[in-house]
């Protein structure tokens, strides 16, 4: 049996692409004050097995821990386990749970919390698939769990540090709560406070956490975490000028994505600085398989034919080209074996397509929002490109909440949206699986399904990356998801006021205080 006290998978990205000044580490934190970030919006849930947007993660994680989690490269790490046992057949794993652990309601957190919590995520969270092959949960004592599995799996440890419907713990009284339903209850470094949808929402430093002494810091999301700041406030501006006016009239400190040329009016506010983090996130549209027309494979692909990458890019702010559902520097990257369904920008080929799956001009209806400026203009610009092809095309735009609940459900009549997904192409195939067949709504796709099992049952990288492959070049092919390209997170911080702060893919306020 191997024990693992420090976990680690292969680091799947490069390092942030901005420049940190040296003075930042030498300042001296201090506790407390307020914190307001001006967020582009306001979560739509906080019940983190349901949660797989970007707003609603990054309050979250706040509030809620995992045995594991993820470092500052992306690689597995233990956060509420201390230690974690792997038999040498890689079908049982045994978690020794951090001594002393509370709840914000003052409960210790024991193996019973953590078994209860694994048996809701079964039931409600639309990721459950993932623990389709559990074989049993054993509680031995109050500081031991274990998960026992009917098959082998190599990257086990990998799928249960995902920051998207995570696996954080929840007390044991929240199990039978219905999805979206718990009461918001961690084991984090902050608690909630107050939120008022549409307004604000505020989280509070626990005084009662209980850090994770075997580390001399935090670590990405991993390591040992300290609130300076008494609150954080997250002020919900969906409007990208009022959030840069927030900054400089000072009603906020740090902001979220501000489009590059809004960014530059900030240029002679020499404390106002500029922070572009890569990699951040990978743009798609997202084609329902399930609603006519896009139930045909041929119309799916007429559609990513038909798109222009270069003109979207220039309504989308930082980014760059990239055909691939992974980063050229990471383990799974394919190379030219999965281009050649980028970019075409081929009308004429995609009215073919068109007459061949028998399209009789029905409408094609693009769903986007106006909280996020650079969904909403990139699908305006799609639908020039899809008329351009012969498609007769409907745009539907409502708020991000409705958008992102239609994209998980497939409600809403929609046949093309568009999101960015962050944590699954830094993390990899096992990161990638749910929102390959959620979000496009796949079904029956034998192809892909044998992939996977395969990607989970092979022990050795180069047989992994050979079913990831094939995984990618079907989702390409028949046109679940198109990519768009690789995008950049423009944000904006008073380095007057704040100190600590590191980027990363989804902020956090850990370790961070106000000067």
């Amino acid at each position: 049996m191997k024990t693992h006290r420090i976990l680690t998978a292969a680091a799947l990205c490069s390092a942030l692409s901005l420049t940190w000044t040296a003075a930042a580490a030498e300042e001296i934190p201090r506790k407390g004050g307020t914190l307001v970030y001006a967020s582009l919006s306001g979560p739509g849930t906080l019940d983190p097995q349901v949660a797989a947007s970007m707003v609603d993660l990054e309050v979250i994680h706040h509030l809620f821990e995992g045995l594991v989690t993820i470092d500052s490269h992306y690689n597995t790490k233990p956060l509420l386990a201390r230690e974690i046992k792997i038999s040498d057949d890689q079908k049982t794993f045994t978690f020794l749970l951090r001594k002393g652990v509370k709840f914000h309601n003052g409960k210790v957190m024991t193996s019973a919390d953590v078994k209860a919590t694994f048996e809701r995520y079964a039931r409600v969270s639309p990721n459950k698939s993932v623990l389709d092959d559990v074989a049993g949960y054993d509680t031995p004592d109050p500081d031991t769990f274990v998960i026992r599995l009917k098959n082998p799996n190599a990257v086990f440890l990998d799928v249960l540090k995902t920051p998207v419907y995570p696996f954080v713990i929840l007390p044991a009284e929240q199990k039978d709560k219905p999805a979206r339903g718990i009461d918001v209850i961690g084991t984090g470094v902050f608690k909630l406070g107050q939120w008022v949808k549409d307004s604000y929402l505020t989280i509070q430093r626990f005084d009662d956490y209980v850090p994770d002494d075997s580390a001399s810091g935090p670590d990405g999301f991993a390591g040992k975490r300290t609130a300076y700041v008494d609150t954080v406030r997250f002020n919900f501006v969906p409007e990208a000028n009022a959030r840069v006016a927030a900054m400089q009239t000072g009603e906020a400190v740090f902001t979220s994505t501000i489009p590059p040329e809004l960014a530059a009016r900030l240029k002679s506010q020499k404390h106002l600085q500029e922070v572009t983090v890569y990699p951040y996130c990978q743009q798609y549209f997202i084609v329902n398989s399930q609603q006519p027309p896009t139930d045909k494979s041929q119309v799916r692909q007429a559609i990513r034919t038909a798109v222009h990458v270069d003109d979207i890019m220039k309504v989308i702010g930082a980014s760059r080209k990239n055909h691939s559902m992974v980063y050229p520097d990471g383990a799974y990257y394919g190379g030219k074996a999965t281009d050649g369904r980028y970019n075409e920008n081929d009308p004429g080929k995609a009215k073919a397509l068109l007459k061949e799956a028998g399209y009789q001009n029905a409408p094609i209806v693009l769903q986007t929002n106006n909280n996020y400026d650079y969904m909403r203009d990139s699908i305006l610009v799609l639908s020039e490109q899809l008329k351009n092809a012969g498609m007769n095309v409907k745009i539907d735009i409502t708020d991000w909440t409705t958008n992102a609940s239609n994209l998980q459900t497939g409600k809403g009549n929609w046949n093309v949206s568009t999101t960015s997904f962050c944590s699954n192409p830094i993390l990899g195939p096992q990161q990638w699986q749910t929102m390959i067949y959620n979000f496009p709504h796949v079904k029956n796709d034998k192809v892909l399904d044998d992939a996977y099992d395969a990607f989970y049952k092979t022990p050795d990288l180069e047989g992994r990356k050979k079913s990831w492959l094939t995984i990618e070049q079907r989702v390409l092919d028949e046109g679940y998801m198109i990519k768009v390209a690789d995008r950049g997170n423009v944000q904006i911080i008073n380095t007057r006021k704040v100190g600590g702060f590191e980027p990363y893919y989804m902020n956090h306020f850990w370790n961070v205080w106000l000067k």
